[in-house]
């Protein structure tokens, strides 16, 4: 999970707003603002700058890998909180359809299937034209209240 806002916040109808008040170290690296994050859709929007490009001068593979994951994981972790669960993300495959060199990326990420141990969200990084050029999805494990994760709390900042 690439945010680190309190758990309750995740309990809103709408969560963009207290993660973009809070967002965790790749968030906010990244550069990345949620327009929407609720138990059923999860939109995105991340502009290009340099650091996000590779040599060849096109949006690095990772930033889409990264953001697919951040707004599948984050759509799961809303759902999960209206449980008192929280979400780890298990497996990210990405497949890259166009290249990019700037503008604005939008990523929405929709659930796929939602059960009590795993979740699974597909999400699709558009252009600014609206454009597909990248496309995932992330198979994401329930935690159960007090689970630790690489020997931590499993809490949002923990």
């Amino acid at each position: 999970m690439t945010t680190t806002p309190p758990d309750a916040a995740l309990a809103t109808p709408d969560a963009a707003e207290a993660l973009n008040q809070h967002p965790g170290g790749w968030n906010r690296t990244m550069g990345l603002k949620f327009l929407t994050a609720t138990p059923e859709l999860c939109v995105a929007e991340l502009v290009v700058a340099d650091e996000h490009r590779q040599p060849y001068g096109i949006v690095h593979g990772g930033v889409h890998c990264g953001i697919i994951e951040a707004a599948c994981s984050t759509g799961a972790a809303v759902y999960a909180a209206s449980t008192g669960r929280s979400v780890v993300g298990l497996e990210n495959s990405t497949s890259f359809l166009r290249a990019v060199r700037g503008g604005t990326l939008r990523v929405t990420a929709k659930p796929v299937t939602r059960g009590r141990r795993s979740q699974v969200w597909e999400a699709t990084v558009t252009d600014e034209t609206g454009r597909a050029v990248a496309a995932g999805r992330v198979r994401l494990m329930c935690l159960e209240p007090g689970d630790a994760i690489a020997g931590g709390p499993a809490t949002m900042g923990g």
